[in-house]
């Protein structure tokens, strides 16, 4: 059994989110077969009530309220002193003294850190830095996805200054990131694609693997049986279905998008179509979309699955971002057909026209929601291959024990390690 110190800059409990999707089912796959102790960071208030269920997984566990106001400026005086944002926007000193603390009262024989940000408390260790090379704990690292690219998509798509703000924060985040994986033991990706993006900025890097995500297939199933996901999902008109947090950019930005390009063709078509955005934290701008005629703004649902069985088909319009979206892998679990843009599939890689139907244009993504509204033979065929495709390629024990595997050994090697055959 080996003793591993999890750090993560979001309390991975409720697992309702992209990153503490991933970050709560790595967290429980090593703490229910190793000791495991967390340290972690919570930006909403109400999320450190879920300390106590944290508790049962880990050997012991503390949680650190994070100022978003703070953190805010605690990264733009990061920016000032010549170094990325990211690096110290879920930084917390006390934290920090937390971290030092168990590092000098146990020998741990992993450090896993969950995503970038959370290299700092690596990098600013006194106690790590004074242990001898023999006790010094193995540092791994899962990215996630290029966090970088993220930035420079943000700086693509914006005018004068942000742009120039954004560039700059993707050139110091990417050599933030460069530095980590020179400097850990092992670092992970969630995909072959961020990988093969990485490589192209990192070329000698040996010590990269891919663990992708997975779906709780037996949760997000078609056969699910719930009163109350029942009653919601009680059908009175076909309806499109958006999932996501809803104060993400990305989500924002690909919503309004098929509001504006696309939603006025299809509901001109069907004029009974209802849309859902069903997500957490729907903005001002999101909110107000409620106010058109069939649109439905939910904000934060108890059970998704709900939703999710009440659609005829599910849109994922993301023309930005990285890594696995997993509004498509729980769709797919579902048994729903879904209409995703080429990014949404990206880290998928599911084959459009047999597990989903792929559009990039508002003309195709029109023409595709209405080939599946129109022939629910199809759709149905569609989702039962999507949730096959699912099952095979994204379960979380398998990819779990990939993860377990690369933690048990011993040091970096001279050769890449991740999917089969990749860099070797």
């Amino acid at each position: 059994m080996e003793k591993i110190l999890f750090i993560v800059h979001r309390i991975p409990f409720p697992p309702n989110k992209g990153d503490k999707i991933r970050s709560f089912n790595e967290l429980k796959y090593l703490a229910q077969r190793h000791s495991v102790d967390l340290l972690c960071l919570a930006d909403e208030p109400e999320d450190l009530k879920y300390k106590v269920d944290l508790e049962k997984l880990c050997n012991r566990v503390e949680v650190f309220p994070l100022s978003p106001r703070i953190a805010k400026i605690r990264g733009g005086m990061a920016l000032l002193q010549g170094r990325a944002l990211s690096s110290r926007y879920f930084y917390s000193k006390i934290m920090q003294r937390t971290f030092d603390a168990w590092l000098q009262t146990k020998e741990y024989d992993s450090i896993f850190c969950f995503s970038s940000s959370m290299a700092e408390y690596i990098f600013k260790s006194k106690a790590l830095s004074q242990l001898d090379s023999i006790k010094k704990p193995q540092l791994f690292m899962d990215f996630c996805d290029v966090d970088s690219d993220k930035w420079l998509q943000y700086a693509g798509d914006s005018s004068f200054p942000l742009n120039k703000l954004y560039h700059l924060e993707y050139r110091r985040l990417l050599k933030y990131e460069q530095r980590i994986q020179n400097y850990f033991n092992h670092t992970v990706l969630v995909s072959t694609g961020e990988a093969e993006l990485f490589y192209t900025h990192c070329p000698e890097c040996k010590n990269l693997a891919v663990i992708p995500n997975g779906v709780d297939h037996q949760c997000f199933s078609p056969t699910c049986v719930d009163s109350t996901i029942d009653l919601i999902a009680k059908k009175c008109a076909p309806a499109i279905v958006f999932t996501g947090a809803m104060d993400y950019p990305v989500n924002i930005k690909g919503v309004l998008w098929f509001i504006e390009e696309v939603w006025p063709h299809l509901q001109q078509r069907y004029p009974e179509l209802l849309f859902y955005i069903v997500g957490s934290h729907p903005t001002a701008e999101i909110e107000a979309l409620a106010a058109r005629t069939n649109i439905f703004v939910t904000g934060f649902v108890d059970d998704i699955r709900a939703y999710y069985k009440l659609a005829d088909v599910c849109v994922a319009p993301l023309h930005q971002g990285r890594g696995v979206q997993n509004k498509v892998l729980e769709a797919m679990s579902m048994e729903k057909p879904v209409v995703a843009t080429s990014r949404a599939n990206a880290g998928v890689q599911a084959v459009s026209g047999d597990h989903l139907l792929i559009a990039d244009t508002a003309k195709d993504f029109i023409s595709m929601t209405c080939r599946l509204l129109d022939d629910p033979q199809q759709a149905n065929i569609i989702g039962r291959a999507a949730r096959d495709y699912v099952i095979s390629c994204f379960d979380w024990e398998t990819n779990m024990l990939a993860l377990e595997a690369l933690l048990l050994r011993p040091e970096k090697e001279g050769q890449a390690v991740g999917e089969e055959g990749m860099h070797d």
